[in-house]
């Protein structure tokens, strides 16, 4: 009988891609996957630290799982990014864990399938391999796959914990990268997402992000390429060409800018003005290629006046993010920004948070709206949670889109007309082009 593991993740993209590689590697193996923490011999918690909220969450996960050890023995294993900040802590509130574990490589984890808890080393500068998705049952062949080629952050915003727990910025060699996508296309992966902190910031030897890409879509057959997160003061006129001539390339981009006012910017150690921002937006949109923006937000960081928020009002009105991530600034003791006076109160903060979202809510209705109608083509991702007699797909432009139908093959690219738009999740009819 095999031993049995649960892995509970919080965060970012790059914890899934994270959990993903432990996972592969426990399953490889010979553990099995628990479907229920209750029924597992090992769980892992890989944390976040990026807001009091996560942090929250895992404290009373943590809480749980010390009622469930009353009951039954099981190993207990914290890892990432809280696990690096707050290691001391987690030990001394919660003795029932068995071991912290800040950032990791995967085989480091896997060894857990021994008794002696010593052979585990933290490695905090390491980047895994093998990212590959596992969390849709519904696919035997899953389509899309996490790719990480860098890790860490050199920026330093004064409200970012990032730099702190996942270290100075290390990118991975670029015949690696080839290797492993090339190795994941032929177990029937079409899409991949480069991943990383910065991801625009990678660098290795004499390859930077756009040599990158350009060696990707030369020596690989991925039909799709994503990329996700880039910052605004690494996104080269280079890399705006590669997406106006490389069709494979997703006309979908993330580009966060946190803040629409100078003021707020300067105060965040974010490298580039509001100036720079909508020129690098105009550049995007004279791409003839319809492109399609998504972003991250914040409100209530300190000082920030009445004056700074209407400029991030603009910003919304003048940009017309098709998605964005909105959250207020929640202090993170150990950044910069910890020791910044003139807090913004708090229902201040929700008071703005609640403005921006509905703003967003508005336009993002209006500029998907803009697409019914069209054709497009989308990746089949399973069968519909709501409907067993409709088929669950995504776009090109990272949307999902729902049609009548069964699955009859795996990794179907299929061609849609949308239709009607549902709340943010699009209605559309197979079409079959001649």
């Amino acid at each position: 009988m095999s031993n049995k593991f649960f892995i509970e993740t919080y965060g970012c993209q790059m914890n899934t891609a994270e959990s993903s590689a432990v996972r592969k590697e426990l399953i490889n193996r010979n553990w099995e996957e628990a479907g229920e923490p209750d029924s597992a011999d090992l769980i892992i918690i890989n944390t976040c630290s990026v807001r009091a909220t996560a942090e929250e969450r895992i404290w009373g996960r943590l809480g749980f799982y010390k009622r469930m050890k009353k009951s039954r023995d099981f190993k207990l294993i914290v890892i990432g990014c809280m696990a690096e900040r707050l290691k001391d802590d987690i030990k001394k509130k919660f003795p029932v864990v068995n071991e912290v574990i800040s950032n990791f490589k995967k085989d480091d984890i896997a060894n857990l399938a021994d008794d002696d808890m010593s052979s585990i080393s933290a490695v905090k500068d390491g980047i895994d391999e093998t990212y590959h998705f596992f969390e849709n049952h519904d696919r035997l062949t899953p389509s899309h796959s996490m790719i990480p080629i860098m890790n860490g952050c050199d920026n330093f915003c004064t409200y970012c914990i990032v730099p702190y727990v996942r270290g100075h910025e290390i990118s991975r060699e670029s015949s690696d990268i080839i290797k492993e996508i090339n190795t994941l296309s032929e177990d029937g992966v079409s899409e991949i997402t480069l991943l990383g902190q910065n991801v625009n910031s990678y660098k290795y030897d004499s390859y930077d992000f756009s040599d990158l890409i350009r060696l990707i879509l030369s020596e690989t057959d991925i039909k799709w390429l994503r990329f996700t997160s880039s910052n605004p003061q690494d996104f080269s006129d280079r890399l705006v060409q590669l997406i106006a001539d490389e069709q494979r390339i997703c006309s979908f981009i993330h580009l966060p800018v946190q803040h629409g006012s100078d003021n707020i910017l300067k105060k965040m150690n974010r490298k580039y003005t509001s100036a720079d921002y909508y020129k690098l937006i105009e550049k995007l949109r004279a791409v003839p290629r319809n492109i399609s923006l998504s972003t991250d937000m914040m409100v209530g960081f300190p000082g920030e006046t009445d004056d700074d928020f209407n400029k991030l009002c603009e910003l919304i009105e003048r940009v017309r993010y098709e998605e964005a991530f909105t959250y207020y600034y929640n202090p993170r003791e150990g950044t910069k920004a910890w020791e910044f006076d003139n807090d913004v109160p708090h229902n201040l903060k929700i008071e703005r948070l609640n403005k921006i979202i509905e703003m967003q809510q508005k336009i993002t209705h209006q500029e998907k709206t803009k697409r019914l109608g069209t054709i497009v083509e989308a990746v089949v991702e399973g069968v519909s949670k709501k409907d067993s007699n409709e088929i669950l797909a995504r776009t090109e432009k990272n949307s999902m889109v729902v049609f009548p139908g069964k699955i009859t093959s795996e990794n179907d690219y299929v061609t849609i007309r949308l239709k009607e738009l549902r709340g943010n999740t699009f209605i559309g009819e197979k079409v079959c082009l001649n």
